[in-house]
C-alpha cells in the first residue's frame, strides 16, 4: 500500500515508518515544513493546507500535541485541544475531497476517552467519561466526520499508555527507577491501562488491512495493572527499590491539573482486537518492559 502519515517523527510515527517500509508499504511522511525529499509532503493544519498525496490508499494521521509535554496552562489545554480537532479536520477534509479517494484513515485517539473507571472494566461500546481528556477526545474522533461521510473506512484507535523507554510517561519514569528512587503514585491503586511499543505498531498495520473493522478500536494490553503493582514489576526488572511513594498532593503540586490524569484509574480492555484475534507479543506488564529496555539499548559493536 501507499500510506501518508502525520506524526511521522513523533514517538509512534517515528517507530511505525520504518516498520511499514520493512513490510513493503511506500511510505509518504506528511511535514509542516517544505519538503526536502520525494518521500515528504507538506501540511499545515492550522491553515487547512495539504499538499498533493498522489494516489495514497490509506493514512495513518498521529499528529498532536504532547498531553504531559507542559503544565496545562489554559493555553496549553487549548493547544492539546486544537492540535487534534484541526488536525483531523484538515485530513479529513484534504481526503475527503480527492478523485481517488484512500480507502481507510487509522486517525490517532486515546483511552481518555473513558475518564476515570476505577476498578470497572471498559471496552469500546462503553460511553465517554468526563473530564478534560474525555471532552477532547469526543471532539478529536468527530472531526472525522468529513471522511467517513465520504465512504472512507475510519478507525479510531484509542491507544493507552505506551511502554517505551523512548518517550511518554515511561521514558520519564525509567531513569527514576534505574536510579533507586521510583515508586508508586499516590495509594498506587489506579488501574494502568498500557500497550507495549511493539504491540502499538503491530496494532496499527493489522488495522489498515482489517477492512471488516471500523471505529474505535483500544490499543491497550489485555491484562491492565494497578500502579501499584507496575511499580513492583519495574523494580523486579531493574533490581532496584521502590520504597519511596510519590503522594498524590505532591504530584498535584508538580503536575498541576495533569495530576488528575496520573492519578486517575482507566481499566480499558481491547475487546475488539481480542475479537479479530490479534496476538499480542506483550500481554504481561514484564514482558512490556522488558522489550522496552531492549529496544533502547545501543547495538552492540
Amino acid at each position: 500500500m501507499r500510506i501518508a502519515v502525520t506524526g511521522a517523527s513523533g514517538l509512534i510515527g517515528s517507530e511505525l515508518v520504518p516498520q511499514l517500509r520493512a513490510s513493503g508499504h511506500d511510505v509518504i511522511r506528511l511535514v509542516r515544513k517544505d519538503s526536502k525529499s520525494a518521500d515528504e509532503v507538506r501540511w499545515d493544519p492550522n491553515s487547512g493546507f495539504v499538499g498533493d498525496l498522489g494516489d495514497v490508499d490509506a493514512v495513518v494521521h498521529l499528529a498532536g500535541a504532547g498531553v504531559g509535554d507542559h503544565r496545562w496552562s489554559d493555553s496549553y489545554k487549548k493547544e492539546i485541544l486544537d492540535s487534534r480537532v484541526k488536525g483531523t479536520e484538515t485530513i479529513s477534509r484534504a481526503i475527503a475531497g480527492m478523485e481517488r479517494k484512500p480507502h481507510t484513515l487509522i486517525s490517532a485517539s486515546a483511552i481518555g476517552f473513558y475518564g476515570d473507571t476505577g476498578s470497572r472494566a471498559v471496552t469500546e461500546v462503553d460511553p465517554a467519561g468526563h473530564g478534560f481528556l474525555a471532552d477532547v477526545v469526543v471532539a478529536w474522533e468527530g472531526a472525522a466526520h468529513a471522511a467517513q461521510d465520504a465512504g472512507i473506512r475510519v478507525v479510531h484507535p484509542r491507544t493507552g499508555l505506551v511502554v517505551s523507554a523512548k518517550g511518554g510517561a515511561w521514558a520519564r519514569m525509567f531513569p527514576l527507577f534505574k536510579a533507586g528512587v521510583g515508586g508508586k503514585l499516590g495509594n498506587g491503586k489506579q488501574y494502568w491501562s498500557w500497550i507495549s511499543m511493539r504491540d502499538e505498531l503491530d496494532a496499527i498495520e493489522y488495522l489498515l488491512s482489517r477492512t471488516e473493522i471500523s471505529g474505535a478500536v483500544n490499543l491497550t494490553a489485555p491484562e491492565p495493572e494497578t500502579n501499584e503493582q507496575i511499580t513492583s514489576v519495574m523494580g523486579k526488572v531493574l533490581s532496584r527499590p521502590t520504597l519511596l511513594p510519590a503522594p498524590a498532593f505532591a504530584l498535584k503540586a508538580v503536575l498541576g491539573e495533569f495530576s488528575t490524569e496520573v492519578l486517575s484509574s482507566a481499566r480499558v480492555l481491547p475487546a475488539v482486537l481480542e475479537q479479530h484475534s490479534f496476538e499480542f507479543k506483550d500481554r504481561g506488564i514484564e514482558s512490556a518492559i522488558r522489550a522496552a529496555l531492549e529496544l533502547s539499548a545501543p547495538d552492540p559493536l
